[in-house]
């Protein structure tokens, strides 16, 4: 009897929902998009409305026969992908790719997969979503305009393989405007004094001073700026009295915050665990999908993690105020129960991010999850708790104590009801200020001064940039962490102690397109296209109409810029020691570097830095080693050098002599030169007739060589001798590695065909999926094993003894 079929995102919902679903039911994954625009082409029909032409993406031809196959033979289909504008999307691609005339596909959302909103979702299934979809899809050609039409124009101008984004650039130049305010600082010297003071009743207390001549101090604005100013002051001060001029104590309540949304679980996650955005959404999507909890199987332990909405569902708040009178008592619940109101312009389909079961607590939970995703699991845990709980309550008191021409302040804490502060890990607060009365002389126990100097604006940590592209609408909540990865990956920025810091590559970059593309790179306008890509999701503008706007300001812009924009090159002060030309910033594979002007006549190149102020700070290279130890194919010293693979030993003859070896250093520190082995010999060169040989790789690949190099420069990759499993293909897998030198296995007539995997193939079939090999690899509790490298099969089996 034919079932129904429930086509998800993930493999690992289908786990999740098989376990509580009936046999009536048959589940299947996607593995995320199974279409998407062409990688190598523009894949966009600008003359006719902006037709996309979507294409299966390469590795994914297996998924989809799998789908189609499971769908020739359903009862119904229901298309169940994450509820908002990507999952829309992935349900028309996977739609498109299966439809029937005869049977009906129809869409099913869950905000958490649990038994309950899976079943009710397949009780009142919907259609597909067009706005959403064509939402979805506006974003995208839009993306791919911006990033495919000006890209290569930097390419040209600045560094090949860079590229533009249409949200990640303006990202960027927050970053960089941010760096060029601190560039532009000068720091202001200030003296801060503060007291340590004793009234008739204990214990003594710290207070600050707050006003010098009847006005407030503020660094940079009004204080004392002078060692010899603060050296004054001290004196009037210790020939003076300390006397209380008012206290004022009242009653203050401290309401919870709401519960999580994307963009504030990213913030704190940053903040106190010191998670990035990325990391944040990858462990959260984990504790969606569904974790083993022992005796109770897979199970989902938050709702969908994708979301600007604090709203919260009838049976959650009833839940929680059950645990709130069980645990803490009546007093810890509020008089009603609390609604928070999410702020205009977000998206109100779904619920704010929180535990799918609230009994299940932290404690409960722990023995079965790593560390990563118990931290976020208690996080979010404790944040909804808290927001359905009563307020805290505390005294505060705040003290004014008069002394010569200044003016000091303390604030003392006290707290009276814990409220909601009874489930989160509390920071310390204000100290309890003594009894004091208004008149009453103190005792100066010990009075201090500082030098110090204002500060520079805090560059953005990861927190603080979600914050602003939140507030000023850049983005949406689901796309930081993609943003903030290409801006790391692109090398436009990198974090130092957690703070992001511009490259010179970054600062060009943003420059160079805030001159020539105004438009693209203003945060206002950026903002307003995020709203006019929510009112194509609600059905109140056409997305067609949308692109053929900004088209209209696009495409003159883009020409204008081909014959205007210039090569970059970044003119500096310092003179070339070896021809006297300007040296310039240029960027090369590994960074950037100053060149001379007078290339390629003259091809002088010096490393650098930057101090506070942005000025450029000449690396002097140092006199080399004295190794001691001669080339043996030149005669001339080698030296220490330095790869992405450590230290090397190099001929000072180079590039004319390119001879290098391996050291070690004796416990002397002698350096030792290490003989290479003797390579393997492989065959004949089939050019020369000179031996070919077994050789490595810097990045630690293999590969075969002829010995006559470089006379003779035959080389070809190590075949592994297993076929190319991508169907039509006549190619084998070799042996590559990565930038990084990660080794991997790809068909050798890459890039014609890209199919690649990262363990060692075996030209063996899975005997459950039928792909055509399967790879060799380590698992953790079963050993060497062979498993199938097809996304969604989970074939494994231990590597046989023989």
């Amino acid at each position: 009897m034919p079932k129904d079929l429930i086509i998800v995102e993930s493999p690992a919902k289908v786990k999740t929902i098989s376990k509580f679903l009936g046999k009536d039911y048959i589940v299947e994954a996607s593995v995320g998009h199974v279409r998407d625009l062409p990688t190598r082409d523009l894949g966009v029909d600008e003359e006719h409305d902006f037709t996309p032409q979507y294409e299966i993406i390469r590795g994914k031809e297996d998924v989809v026969k799998r789908l189609k196959s499971a769908a020739s033979k359903a009862r119904k289909i229901y298309l169940a992908p994450d509820p908002d504008r990507e999952g829309e999307a992935i349900a028309w691609h996977v739609a498109a790719l299966i439809s029937d005339d005869k049977k009906e596909i129809q869409r099913i959302q869950f905000n958490e997969i649990t038994k309950r909103a899976v079943l009710e979702a397949l009780e009142h299934p919907q259609t597909l979503n067009e706005n959403l979809f064509d939402s979805q899809q506006a974003r995208r050609v839009l993306d791919r305009l911006v990033g495919y039409k000006i890209s290569p124009i930097l390419w040209k101008n600045i560094k090949r393989g860079i590229s533009a984004g249409r949200v990640q650039s303006v990202a960027l130049k927050l970053l960089v405007e941010r760096e060029k305010e601190r560039r532009a600082f000068r720091a202001d010297e200030y003296w801060p004094f503060k007291a340590n003071v004793a009234g008739a009743n204990p214990p003594p207390f710290w207070v600050e001073m707050h006003k010098l001549d009847g006005k407030a101090i503020k660094p940079g604005v009004n204080h004392i700026s002078t060692a010899e100013q603060a050296d004054a002051l001290t004196e009037e001060l210790e020939n003076g009295s300390f006397t209380v001029e008012s206290v004022q104590e009242k009653q203050r309540k401290k309401s919870p915050a709401p519960p999580y949304i994307t963009s504030t679980l990213q913030q704190d996650a940053n903040r106190r665990l010191g998670y990035s955005a990325k990391k944040t959404m990858s462990v959260a999507q984990r504790l969606y999908e569904g974790v083993e909890l022992g005796k109770l199987g897979t199970t989902a332990l938050i709702t969908y993690m994708r979301t600007d909405s604090v709203r919260i569902a009838k049976d959650a708040q009833e839940a929680a105020k059950e645990l709130i009178l069980d645990r803490f008592g009546g007093d810890y619940y509020p008089p009603k129960p609390r609604v928070f109101k999410t702020k205009g312009g977000a998206q109100d389909a779904h619920e704010a991010i929180r535990p799918v079961d609230v009994t299940l607590t932290p404690d409960d939970v722990k023995k079965h999850l790593p560390q990563d995703q118990h931290r976020l699991y208690k996080l979010i845990w404790q944040r909804f708790v808290a927001s359905q709980m009563a307020a805290a309550s505390f005294w505060d008191t705040t003290v004014l104590v008069a002394a010569p021409r200044t003016l000091w302040r303390a604030k003392g804490e006290r707290l009276l009801f814990a409220g909601f502060l009874a489930v989160m890990d509390r920071q310390g607060g204000d100290a309890e200020l003594p009894k004091l009365a208004e008149g009453e002389v103190l005792n100066v126990e010990e009075l201090k001064k500082e030098q110090k100097f204002t500060q520079p604006p805090a560059r953005y940590s990861e927190a603080s940039l979600v914050k602003t592209l939140e507030e000023l609408g850049i983005g949406r909540p689901s796309t930081y962490a993609a943003i903030i990865s290409t801006l790391i990956d692109r090398e436009y920025a990198r974090l130092e102690e957690k703070r992001f810091v511009p490259s010179e590559l970054g600062f060009t970059v943003s420059d160079m397109l805030s001159d020539h593309f105004q438009d693209l790179m203003d945060v206002s306008f950026t903002a307003r296209m995020e709203e006019s890509l929510d009112n194509v999701a609600e059905g109140k503008m056409d997305w067609v109409a949308l692109l053929k706007d900004f088209g209209s300001g696009f495409y003159p812009t883009l020409d204008k810029a081909r014959t205007e924009m210039s090569k970059a090159s970044q003119a500096t002060d310092v003179v070339c020691d070896k021809c006297g030309k300007p040296m310039a910033v240029k960027f090369g594979k590994t960074g950037e570097f100053l060149g001379c002007t007078g290339f390629p006549s003259c091809r002088n190149i010096k490393n650098f830095t930057r101090d506070e102020h942005g000025e450029i700070q000449v690396q002097e290279r140092e006199e080399p080693e004295d190794t001691g130890v001669v080339c043996d194919k030149c005669g001339r010293p080698m030296a220490v050098k330095q790869s992405r693979r450590g230290e090397f030993l190099g001929c000072t003859g180079y590039p004319d002599c390119r001879n290098i070896k391996n050291f070690i250093r004796n416990a002397d520190g002698v350096i030792e030169v290490v003989e290479a082995e003797k390579p393997k010999v492989m065959g004949v060169c089939p050019e020369c007739g000179g031996e070919l040989l077994l050789k490595q790789a810097r990045t630690g690949s293999r590969f075969i060589a002829c010995s006559n190099y470089p006379d003779c420069t035959h080389a070809e990759p190590f075949s592994t001798g297993v076929p190319c499993p991508e169907e039509g293909c006549d190619g084998h897998l070799v042996e590559k590695s990565s930038r990084r030198g990660k080794i991997f296995y790809s068909c050798v007539n890459y890039p014609n065909c890209k199919y690649a995997v990262w363990n060692w193939p075996v030209a063996e079939p899975c005997p459950k999926c039928q792909h055509p090999i399967l790879v060799r690899k380590m698992d953790k509790e079963k050993g060497e094993v062979l498993a199938c490298p097809q996304k969604g099969c989970d074939y494994m089996r231990p590597v046989d003894e023989e």
